[in-house]
């Protein structure tokens, strides 16, 4: 049995609730099926990216 990668490991436990045009919101996660990824995956990276690069200090 292999070991655990402790990002997978983390519990989520809040959530960011948005709106957008369903036509928007359809085309994003098709194009995120297309590039073999999940809608959530990336906007958590588009999160973490934004905070990163605007971080004071």
């Amino acid at each position: 049995m292999g070991k655990k990668d402790p990002k997978k490991s983390v519990k989520k436990d809040s959530q960011l609730v948005l709106r957008l045009d369903k036509e928007e919101r359809d085309a994003f996660v098709e194009m995120c099926k297309d590039m073999d990824t999940s809608a959530a995956r990336e906007i958590r990276g588009f999160i973490r990216s934004f905070m990163k690069q605007n971080r004071e200090g």
